[in-house]
Formats: structure tokens, C-alpha cells, sequence
């Protein structure tokens, strides 16, 4: 029996919401050509579209047209592998406070609490309660070499503090423009790539996506905010339009980017919607290629051992799911946990980061904690080159800090980058 998979029920997750569109995902067997596939051929069936992976013959098709005899009919249809319905993401940060100009390093708790910095003196923190940056900073502040997809709304790959960080395609840059210079099918993608609007342009205008890009690598000087690291090359990936919207053909188009350019590590705080086949084959195409993927546990409060939320829960050797705790330690009221499924705790509670403009945005979410913790894994890829996705993921659960305050909700407890990085196990 095939996998169709329709109707999906509406479920929050990691910042996003979903719901099922009326566009069914299909793949198509090994070496099956879609001229094979007869429903294809029928006049009813609109916007068939060859998604061109590399992991497989994924197609997208409208269902408007389609009665429920039609699509019965494509599922047991020998050419095809699998059908699902696409879902749509919409981005909702649970805090969105005032954006500044001026934010300094001593506004990040998170990566240095001192009790006293963490919003307010009706938010005060613990000291310490946090990833021992300037500890992990000791040993090392990353590296060039080291390419992180943020996968979400887009970057500002302007901004002051993320722009020396960008990657940059050389061959696009210095090409001509409406061009695919470097034959990789993408025209003029020369910090990343926008499948929202499928062009060559992932600017950010939602402020998503540049505050997760900040979180891992904003520039360590003297004005601004500081990233986890100060030396890496942020891959911006759109998938999520300004209004925050996304398609699961997009978010594997995504995925599929991200292996081709050669990423380490992709950032996803994003979820939703049910099991889909074709994003977690999309996932272990990553994991095959020794990628992590990072992802957030969800803002629902629920824990994920009991009702899964997805990419969060996929049973795949590269993905590391990270719920947020606040500046006491203790858990953030609105973060998913799961002492099976949720890897890890990050800081994820009025987190300060940047967003469009040259600006500064503190954000609550366990999207804040997501690129928190992908930062410190990237500093271990750094300098940890030959280490497999599923080596990382021990390690990342090996040595998690037990602060007495989070065991009962994950595996030991929060991140600290300086243990990760030193391999002190409990």
C-alpha cells in the first residue's frame, strides 16, 4: 500500500503553525519517467511541476481539480512511490519587543547572564545560566570554512553585523547578471537562494530569519551583538515569504540547496502539520551527506514523546531538536520538551538579536534557542571536521550541563559550548 497522506490536521510548532494546500507532493519511483504517470497527462490536472532534487523524482500538482477518485487513483498509480498533500508554515515569534539601534553584547544573557541582564527586573536571571560563551570563545571562534544554511524567511545579508559573514558565490558575483554563472541551475544566487520567489535574492523582510542568522554568526567587534561565532559563512535560504508563509515543496527545494552548496550544519526554526515522507527524505538526504540538521522542539508546551511535531521529531541520525530555557535555567513556559525527542536546551527566552535595517530585536521562542545551539555545534565542526552527524548528536546529549532544572524534560540538560567543545561527559 502506498503512503497517501491527506487531510492533515492543524498543529503549531518551533515558532510556525501549519495547514494542508491544495498541492499534493508526489514521488515518483527509480528511474520512472513522468510521461508513465497517465494522471499527469489528464487536461484536470494543473501545474505539474519537476521540483529537481537531487534525492529522488519529486513533482508538485495542483489539486483543485482533482476529485477523491482521481487521487486514489494516482496513489496506487506503479509509477509512484508516494503521494501526500503539501502543507503551508506561517512564522509567529512569541515576543517581538521594540527594535533598537544600539544593542550591545551585555544585552545577550544568554550567551553571558549575569542575573541582572536578562529583560528587566521582573525577569531576572541566574548567573551563569547560560552557554559559557566567552568560556568556548577561549578555545575557539569558528571558522571560515564552516558554511551554515539558515533556512527560514530569508537574511539581511546587509546588515552591519552579518554581512562580512555571508557566503558569497564568487562565480555569481562576479558574472553576469540574469546568469546562471556557475551552472549550478540557480540564477544570480550570490549569498543564497529565495524559493518563496524563486529568484536569486533571500532578503529578509520579516526579521525571522535575520534574527536566527544573528544568534549564530553575527561579527564579534565593538558595536552590535555578538554571534556564537565570529567566523563562518551564513548560506541565507528562503522558503518562507515576507508574510511569513511557506510550502512543503519549498522547504525540500530548501533542504536540497543547502547539500548542493556544501553546508555543515542547517538552522531550521520552523515546523508543523504531520509526518511528511518527503521532508524527512529530503532530511536523510542531509544526513547522507554528513550535514546536521538542527531544528526547534516547538512552542506548544507539549512534549514531543507523547504527540510528535515535525522536522523536530524524525527519526534521523543528523537531527538535533532544541527546546529553550529562560535565564533562571529553568524551562521557557511556551517550550515543547521530551526526554527522548528533545536533544537539548538553549537560552530561547527574550533573546536579543539582529533583524533588518542595521537593527536589534529581542524575540522569545524555541527559534531563538535553535540557532543558539547551531552556533556551538558549528564551532565543534570547526574543529571537529571528521565527526558524523549521529557522533555529533551523542556528543551534543553527552555533554549537556545538569542543572538540576531540566532533566526531567530532555536527555541531561542545557548546552554549554565550552563542555561540547572539551568533550567533558557526565
Amino acid at each position: 500500500m502506498k503512503n497517501l497522506i491527506l487531510g492533515m490536521a492543524l498543529l503549531s510548532s518551533a515558532a510556525l503553525t501549519a495547514a494542508p494546500t491544495q498541492k499534493l507532493i508526489v514521488k515518483l519511483k527509480a528511474g520512472v519517467s513522468p510521461k508513465s504517470v497517465s494522471l499527469f497527462q489528464q487536461k484536470s490536472v494543473k501545474d505539474v511541476r519537476d521540483l529537481k532534487v537531487s534525492f529522488g523524482s519529486f513533482y508538485s500538482i495542483k489539486a483543485e481539480g482533482l476529485n477523491q477518485k482521481s487521487i486514489d487513483a494516482l496513489a496506487q498509480d506503479p509509477a509512484i512511490e508516494y503521494v501526500e498533500a503539501s502543507q503551508v508554515y506561517t512564522v509567529s515569534p512569541l515576543s517581538n519587543k521594540e527594535t533598537v539601534q544600539d544593542a550591545k553584547f551585555g544585552d545577550q544573557w544568554g550567551f553571558k547572564n549575569t542575573g541582572k541582564n536578562s529583560g528587566g527586573w521582573w525577569s531576572r536571571g541566574k548567573a551563569g545560566e547560560d552557554i559559557n560563551a566567552e568560556g568556548v570563545w577561549k578555545l575557539t571562534r569558528g571558522r571560515k570554512e564552516v558554511k551554515i544554511a539558515v533556512i527560514d524567511t530569508g537574511v539581511d545579508y546587509t546588515h552591519k553585523d552579518l554581512a562580512a559573514n555571508m557566503w558569497v558565490n564568487e562565480l555569481e558575483k562576479n558574472g553576469v547578471e540574469g546568469v546562471d554563472d556557475d551552472g549550478n541551475g540557480y540564477v544570480d544566487d550570490i549569498h543564497g537562494y529565495d524559493f518563496a520567489n524563486k529568484d536569486g535574492d533571500p532578503a529578509d523582510g520579516h526579521g525571522h530569519g535575520t534574527h536566527c542568522a544573528g544568534n549564530i554568526g553575527a561579527l564579534h567587534n565593538r558595536s552590535g551583538i555578538r554571534g556564537v561565532m565570529n567566523n563562518v559563512k551564513l548560506v541565507g535560504i528562503k522558503f518562507l515569504s515576507d508574510s511569513g508563509r511557506g510550502e512543503t515543496e519549498d522547504a525540500i527545494q530548501s533542504i536540497d540547496y543547502a547539500i548542493k552548496v556544501g553546508v555543515n550544519l542547517m538552522s531550521n526554526s520552523w515546523g508543523g502539520g504531520e509526518f511528511s515522507q518527503a521532508l524527512k527524505d529530503s532530511i536523510q538526504a542531509a544526513s547522507d551527506a554528513g550535514i546536521i540538521f538542527v531544528a526547534a522542539a516547538g512552542n506548544s508546551r507539549a512534549d514531543n514523546d507523547k504527540k510528535a511535531t515535525y522536522p523536530a521529531n524524525y527519526e534521523v541520525d543528523n537531527v538535533i531538536t532544541v527546546g529553550s530555557h529562560d535565564a533562571t535555567g529553568k524551562k521557557s513556559g511556551f517550550s515543547n520538551y521530551g526526554k527522548k525527542t528533545v536533544h537539548i536546551f538553549a537560552p530561547g527566552s527574550n533573546i536579543m538579536s539582529t533583524v533588518p535595517g542595521d537593527r536589534y530585536q529581542s524575540m522569545s521562542g524555541t527559534s531563538m534557542a535553535c540557532p543558539i545551539a547551531a552556533g556551538a555545534i558549528g564551532l565543534l565542526i570547526a574543529e571537529n571536521p571528521n565527526l558524523t552527524p549521529l557522533e555529533i548528536r551523542e556528543r551534543v546529549i553527552a555533554t549537556a550541563l545538569d542543572n538540576g532544572e531540566l532533566g526531567q524534560y530532555t536527555p541531561i540538560g542545557r548546552m554549554d559550548a565550552a563542555r561540547l567543545l572539551k568533550n567533558e561527559v557526565n
